[in-house]
C-alpha cells in the first residue's frame, strides 16, 4: 500500500502549487470559462482527496495488504482496544492526521453555509425595510442610494435581485435589461453554490495556494458566465457601458470614452470597491473589447479529459491495493 501513499502524496502537492499557480496565470480561460470552472473544481476536489488519502493509506499500511484488509485490520485493533505501539505511533499520527483534516474540511464547509445563510438573513430583513419592489417585478428590488449597485442575493425562491436609484438613473433601458440579465444568470446557474464552496476551502486552508487562487479565479469565471449569458439577450456594445457604468460609479465613463483602450485605463472609482472587484470589472470588460477565439473542440477535451482523470485518479489509487495481485 506505500506506493499508493506515495502517489497520492505526489498528487497533493502537485495540485497544491504547480497546478492551481500555472491555471491561474493561463489565458484560455476566459475562451472557455465554464471548462476553466470544471478544472478548478477537480483541482480542489482531487486536491483534497488526495491528502487526506495519502495519509490514510500510509496509516494503515502496517494493518494489510490492501486497503480492505488493513481496515478490517484497524477495526479489530479499536475493538480489542490495543495499545498504538501495535499499529505503529508514526502510522496512528498519520490516520489521526488524516481523521482530523476530513473533519476539519467538513466542519468547515458546514460554518461557511451557516454563516453565509445567517448574513442572507441579516441581509433580506434589512431589505425589507430600506428597498421597495419594481411594479411588476417582485423579485426585483429598488434601494435608495445613490451609487450604481446591483447584485441578487439568493434564497431559492425568495431570490431577488437588488438595483440601487443610482443605478436606474444612470442606465438606459436596454443597460438595464443587460445588468438584470447578468444577474438573473448567477441565479439560474447557482453560481453562489460554487462561491460557497471555494470561500469554505480558502477558510478551512488559508495557506495553501488552491484555495486562495481559487476563490479569485472563479470569481472572475462566474462574472464571464454570466456575461456570456447575458450577450445571448443584449449586444455587446450595451453590456460594456453597463459594466463600465456600474463599476465606475459614472455615466461619463460610456459616453466620453472613445476606445477600448481608454476604457480599460480609467482610474478604480473612489468609492470604497474592493480592488479585485474593479480588477475583475476590467477583466471583464477587456475580454469583450478584445473577444478571443474560443478554444477548439480538441482543446475543451483535453482540459474536460484532464479535469476527469484528475477526480478519477485518487479513487483509484485509494481501491488499488484493494485489487487481487
Amino acid at each position: 500500500m506505500l506506493w499508493a501513499s506515495y502517489f497520492l502524496a505526489a498528487l497533493a502537492v502537485f495540485l497544491a502549487w504547480p497546478a492551481p499557480i500555472a491555471l491561474s496565470r493561463a489565458r484560455w480561460p476566459a475562451r472557455s470559462p465554464f471548462t476553466a470552472m470544471v478544472l478548478w473544481q477537480s483541482i480542489a476536489l482531487a486536491g483534497g482527496l488526495s491528502m487526506i488519502g495519502a495519509m490514510l493509506v500510509w496509516g494503515l499500511a502496517p494493518l494489510g495488504d490492501n486497503l480492505v484488509s488493513a481496515s478490517i485490520g484497524l477495526w479489530n485493533v479499536l475493538m480489542e482496544q490495543k495499545p498504538a505501539e501495535t499499529l505503529g505511533i508514526i502510522h496512528v499520527f498519520a490516520l489521526s492526521a488524516a481523521t482530523l483534516l476530513g473533519v476539519h474540511l467538513v466542519f468547515t464547509l458546514m460554518l461557511t453555509f451557516i454563516r453565509i445563510q445567517r448574513q442572507r438573513r441579516r441581509h433580506r430583513s434589512m431589505l425589507r425595510l430600506l428597498s421597495s419592489p419594481v411594479k411588476d417585478s417582485p423579485a426585483t428590488l429598488v434601494i435608495n442610494h445613490p451609487t450604481p449597485v446591483a447584485y441578487c442575493l439568493p434564497g431559492g425562491a425568495r431570490s431577488v435581485t437588488v438595483l440601487s436609484d443610482g443605478l436606474l438613473e444612470m442606465l438606459s433601458q436596454e443597460e438595464l435589461n443587460a445588468v438584470l440579465t447578468h444577474e438573473n444568470a448567477h441565479l439560474q446557474q447557482r453560481h453562489h453554490l460554487l462561491l460557497w464552496a471555494f470561500a469554505a476551502w480558502r477558510s478551512a486552508l488559508p495557506w495553501l495556494p488552491t484555495s486562495q487562487l481559487a476563490q479569485v479565479a472563479v470569481t472572475e469565471l462566474i462574472e464571464m458566465l454570466a456575461d456570456d449569458q447575458a450577450l445571448k439577450h443584449v449586444d455587446e456594445g450595451t453590456l460594456v457601458r453597463a459594466i463600465a457604468i456600474v463599476a465606475a460609479g459614472s455615466p461619463a465613463v460610456a459616453d466620453t470614452a472613445p476606445s477600448a483602450e481608454t476604457r480599460l485605463e480609467l482610474p478604480a472609482p473612489d468609492r470604497g470597491t474592493m480592488a479585485e472587484d474593479w480588477s475583475t470589472s476590467v477583466q471583464r470588460l477587456r475580454r469583450l473589447l478584445t473577444p478571443l477565439r474560443p478554444l477548439t473542440a480538441l482543446q475543451r477535451a483535453v482540459a474536460l479529459g484532464s479535469a476527469g482523470l484528475l477526480l478519477v485518479f485518487p479513487p483509484l489509487l485509494l481501491i488499488a491495493p484493494a485489487l487481487p495481485g
